[in-house]
């Protein structure tokens, strides 16, 4: 495949918040290392550690500048040493490998990242697709073991990882209750099949709860918010509960006391995904390969926000940053 020798891209030169330090270059197209892939990429989802990554307050710290972008699909267009051939022409989704990362018309990606996209997902969706639904996966099945009947409490419902929660929650059988901030996130949480709504800025999260298990609780507690979030969890969790500690959206990061864990008989249960990649990738395809049975079968479908052109990346992360996003924002490739 013919590909260029300079792209347009979206780079961070400094560390700030991304409307502030995001710049719009052209540089050389990335040439893949050994074990790596170089992606065409046909649309990029935004992500929070994009956000963060920007502002240097990401576990992942590339050097400057890099080009941001942790998510993408996209077509394999080249190969390094050590990388079957054949995979040139693939449709993938996958996560990018920084500092080349996917807000540019090519990115890389280790060739285990790079993942067969969905057949029934158009490129849009299937950019959205990977780490949302990993992460859900992982937090409902490997790490909380969410059974049929149970009632699963998802923070940030109609959020890009929370609306996928959501998703597999229900296709396992599951009860969800879904917290909120607002009546449009209400409306959207009801469409997208959660059973009980709540909306935390004008419900007692907590109270409601109860009232909505009779007072029992709830079974697993999906939190990618932290903060006052997870506070209520702690007061609704059930006998032998599970909180699955996602991600701290809030920006406050719970100091749990372990004496309430102990006396309530719950599990704290951290989630890291990316660390699977590393440490059990048998793991992680045959997570995708679930995942993908469940696309086949209509059961799962990302919840898109809006799909934006590429110059309005830093509004993206924005309003991403700002929590003011119903499901995901993807981003076209340059022109």
């Amino acid at each position: 495949m013919s590909v260029p020798d300079r792209m347009t891209a979206w780079q961070v030169g400094d560390l700030g918040d991304p409307a502030d330090v995001l710049r719009l270059v052209e540089v050389p197209v990335p040439q893949p290392a050994p074990g790596q892939v170089l992606v065409e990429v046909y649309s990029t989802a935004l992500n929070f550690p994009d956000v963060l990554l920007a502002r240097g307050q990401y576990q992942e710290r590339p050097p400057l500048p890099f080009v941001p972008g942790v998510e993408f699909s996209g077509i394999i267009v080249a190969a390094g040493t050590g990388v079957d051939p054949h995979r040139v022409g693939e449709r993938v989704v996958g996560t990018a490998a920084l500092p080349n990362g996917a807000l540019a018309r090519y990115a890389l990606a280790n060739d285990t990242d790079a993942l067969p996209a969905p057949p029934g997902l158009d490129d849009v969706s299937a950019s959205a697709f990977l780490i949302a639904y990993h992460t859900a996966w992982f937090g409902l099945f490997r790490r909380a073991g969410l059974r049929v009947g149970e009632t699963l409490l998802v923070h940030a419902a109609v959020g890009g990882v929370g609306s996928a929660a959501v998703q597999l929650g229900k296709a396992a059988g599951a009860r969800i209750v879904g917290v909120v901030g607002g009546p449009f996130k209400a409306m959207a949480a009801q469409e997208l099949g959660v059973d009980v709504v709540i909306d935390r800025t004008r419900d007692d999260v907590p109270s409601a709860v109860r009232a909505a298990t009779e007072g029992r609780g709830v079974d697993v507690v999906f939190d990618p918010v932290g903060g006052r979030s997870y506070d209520a969890s702690t007061k609704v969790v059930a006998f032998e509960g599970r909180i699955v500690v996602v991600g701290f959206a809030s920006g406050v990061i719970p100091q749990p006391p372990l004496s309430h864990a102990l006396v309530k008989n719950y599990s704290i249960l951290g989630l890291h995904w990316g660390l699977y990649r590393s440490k059990d990738p048998a793991l992680v395809r045959r997570c995708h390969e679930e995942l993908m049975g469940h696309v086949a079968h209509g059961a799962i479908q990302p919840l898109i926000a809006d799909h934006l052109p590429f110059d309005q990346v830093p509004d993206g992360l924005t309003l991403l940053a700002a929590g003011d996003v119903v499901g995901r924002l993807t981003v076209a490739p340059p022109a």
